[in-house]
Order: structure tokens, then C-alpha cells, then sequence
């Protein structure tokens, strides 16, 4: 079941997003797991992606917190460059669990714009 899944088609995805979307997606229809995935995958952040921002935040500090859209961090590690640059090694260390957290916030948001019908395709 793992392989033929819709959700295999999304660049990056881990076991554990690959459980949660399980999870979470279980009740809906076709047409609407269609119409999750649209939304989702525009949301969504690619953990592979996210490890070169991680290593980017060396040079731009915070680029990772605002793309995951954690502004406030974003501007604290502008301002102190990182926690001198603690802060900016410890989100390359924790970038797939940071990744994974913001992913989870996009699967919530995407099926509550499902399930309030607001999609018009």
C-alpha cells in the first residue's frame, strides 16, 4: 500500500509524514483526498529543500524560521545572527522535525479548507 499511494508522489516524504497523512486523510472520498493533495502539496515544505535553507541560515540567519513561517524566531536570529549561530546549528541538526511540525499544521489547514467546501475547482 505504501508504494502505490497517492502520497508517494510528494518529493521528500518520510514514514512518519507518509503515517501521519494516512492517518489524517482517512475518511475523505477520492475527489477529496484529490483536492487534499492540490492544496497540500502547495503548502507543504520539502525536508530536502529545508536542510539547504538550514545551511543558507549561515549566511542569511533566520531563513529557515521565516520560510516555515516562524517570523518572530526569524527576526530574533536576524538580530542575534543565530543565537550566535547555537540556534542556527541546532536547526540543522533538528530540520526534518521542524520540517515534519510545520508539514503537520499544512495537513490540518488543507483539510479543514476541504472540508469547509471552500474549494472550487
Amino acid at each position: 500500500m505504501y508504494h502505490s499511494s497517492p502520497f508517494m508522489n510528494l518529493p521528500g516524504i518520510s514514514p512518519e509524514e507518509f503515517g501521519y497523512l494516512q492517518s489524517s486523510t482517512a475518511g475523505l472520498d477520492e475527489q477529496e483526498l484529490k483536492n487534499f493533495l492540490m492544496v497540500y502539496a502547495s503548502k507543504r515544505k520539502n525536508p530536502d529543500d529545508m536542510i539547504l535553507f538550514a545551511v543558507l541560515g549561515f549566511f542569511v540567519p533566520g531563513l529557515p524560521r521565516f520560510l516555515l513561517g516562524q517570523i518572530g524566531m526569524g527576526i530574533l536570529y536576524f538580530v542575534t545572527l543565530g543565537l550566535c549561530f547555537i540556534g542556527t546549528i541546532i536547526d540543522l541538526v533538528n530540520y526534518k522535525t521542524l520540517t515534519f511540525e510545520y508539514n503537520q499544521k499544512m495537513v490540518f489547514e488543507s483539510l479543514q479548507l476541504i472540508r469547509m467546501g471552500n474549494m472550487k475547482f
